[in-house]
């Protein structure tokens, strides 16, 4: 079979999606990383196969996926048909922080009402000038979501546990985004020795800090350019040296190239 990569991906005005994103892929293999959004997936041909805080999902049926933000995950292909998806990026005013858990421990909900709901939102949003019937989809939406999710949270997981180093270190890469941070600096703030800072950072959220440094640019990326930066300009305004080691990770996560993925864009 030929290798097959068809990709859309769009901002909309409507608050709380923060992107757009439809891809038929038949090979191509997403490595660990993270989002600081709310992902939620529908696969309308094929399935996608996934590891999520190192267990292993997927997409059967008329799955809907909602992969939480913050917490690594990979993808591929389930068979040799590769899969057709539909991906909405949403922020953390539609879903708040305490659903994460909950979303980690059952990403795939079997339900065809949210199911149809998913797909009537992605067909409002591909319209200008239905942005309000989008909101109204979306606000809908969140509330079953939030019915799925909610009767699982636990006292445990409404109490915030104690920061670790990990976390520590997580919240200084989220501070240095742009401009990096060498890993004995981290370790002198942190008062930890260097291997101790990746093995822990890695134990803790299941991907190397920095293969999450990189991630978290690629997806600043991604916003700057459906905004309608040229990938020169972005490149170092999320952090990266030149073109090209922006191209290089961003292929890597997102499929396509920085270029390829603008114009998807601005097609709209």
């Amino acid at each position: 079979m030929t290798p097959r990569q068809e990709i859309s991906a769009w901002r909309p005005s409507v608050a709380g999606v923060v992107e757009v994103f439809h891809a038929h892929f038949t090979e191509h293999v997403y490595p660990m990383h993270v989002h600081d959004a709310w992902t939620l997936l529908i696969v309308d041909d094929g399935a996608v196969r996934y590891d999520l805080d190192r267990h292993q999902r997927g997409t059967p049926g008329d799955t809907v996926s909602l992969l939480p933000p913050h917490v690594p995950h990979n993808g591929s292909p389930a068979g040799p048909q590769g899969f057709r998806k539909r991906v909405l990026y949403l922020d953390m005013t539609q879903l708040d922080e305490s659903l994460i858990g909950p979303a980690v421990d059952g990403p795939d909900l079997n339900d065809p009402v949210l199911r149809r709901r998913v797909g009537q939102l992605h067909t409002a949003l591909a319209h200008r000038g239905d942005e309000f019937e989008a909101e109204s989809r979306l606000a809908l939406i969140g509330e079953r979501l939030g019915e799925h999710l909610r009767p699982r949270l636990t006292a445990a997981e409404t109490t915030s546990p104690a920061r670790g180093v990990a976390q520590s270190l997580r919240d200084l890469l989220d501070e240095r985004l742009l401009g990096g941070i060498a890993l004995h600096e981290a370790a002198r703030l942190l008062h930890a020795h260097p291997t101790h800072l990746v093995r822990a950072f890695s134990g803790a959220f299941g991907i190397a800090p920095h293969q999450y440094l990189t991630s978290r640019r690629v997806d600043l990326a991604r916003r700057l350019l459906l905004d309608g930066q040229p990938p020169g300009e972005v490149a170092g305004a999320a952090g990266f040296y030149d073109q090209s080691h922006l191209t290089r990770h961003f292929k890597r996560v997102v499929g396509i190239t920085p270029g390829r993925y603008a114009r998807t864009a601005t097609a709209r």
